[in-house]
C-alpha cells in the first residue's frame, strides 16, 4: 500500500477518536481543542495524500474511490456531532449528507459499469469549504465569530449543491448505461 493510501486510511481511523471525544463528557475545555487538533490533522491528510499521489504518480483506483469516502466520513461525522451539540442547523446537515448519499450511489452505479470517477474540482472546493466551516465551528469562538460561521455554512451548502449539479452533469452518461 502506497503512502497516499495510508494517509487515506489514517483519515478513516482518526474519525473514531474524534467522534468519541466530541460526544463524550470528559476533558472540559481541552476536549474542544483536542477535537480541533484531530480534525485538522485528518483534514491535512486529505490535501497531503492527493499532493503526493499526483506528484509521484501514485494514483490508484483504491485512492480514487476511498479518498472521497474518507472525506465524507470525516466531514459528515463532524457535522452530525456539531448538530448534536446545537452548533449546526439540521437543514444544512441534511442537504450536505443527502448530496453525499447521491454521489456515493452514483459512484456505485459507475463502479458496476467498470468506471471509477474521481472527485471533481467543485467537489474539492466544497470539501475545503466544509472543513473550514467545521474548524470554525469547533473553535466555538462565540458571538464574535457568528457572522463568519453563518457565511461558511451558507457557502458550504451552496457549494454542495453546485458540486452535485456539476458531478451529475459531467457523468450523466453513467445512468444511461443501466438496463
Amino acid at each position: 500500500m502506497n503512502t497516499p493510501n495510508k494517509l487515506t486510511l489514517l483519515r478513516f481511523i482518526l474519525v473514531f477518536p474524534f467522534v468519541i471525544l466530541m460526544l463524550g463528557e470528559w476533558g472540559g475545555e481541552m476536549r474542544k481543542w483536542i477535537c480541533l487538533f484531530i480534525f485538522c490533522i485528518a483534514s491535512v491528510t486529505d490535501a497531503l495524500d492527493g499532493h503526493i499521489a499526483r506528484k509521484y504518480n501514485l494514483i490508484t483506483n483504491f485512492g480514487k474511490f476511498m479518498d472521497p469516502l474518507a472525506d465524507k466520513l470525516l466531514v459528515c461525522s463532524a457535522m452530525i456531532c456539531l448538530l448534536a451539540q446545537g452548533r449546526l442547523a439540521a437543514w444544512a446537515v441534511l442537504i450536505i449528507i443527502a448530496r453525499e448519499f447521491i454521489i456515493s450511489g452514483f459512484r456505485l452505479v459507475a463502479s458496476d459499469n467498470g468506471l471509477v470517477i474521481a472527485a471533481s474540482y467543485w467537489g474539492k472546493i466544497k470539501t475545503v469549504c466544509q472543513m473550514a466551516m467545521i474548524i470554525l465551528l469547533l473553535m466555538d469562538l462565540g458571538g464574535k465569530a457568528a457572522l463568519a460561521e453563518n457565511i461558511l455554512v451558507g457557502l458550504s451548502v451552496a457549494l454542495t449543491v453546485i458540486s452535485l449539479a456539476d458531478y451529475l452533469w459531467k457523468n450523466k452518461g453513467v445512468l444511461s448505461m443501466q438496463d
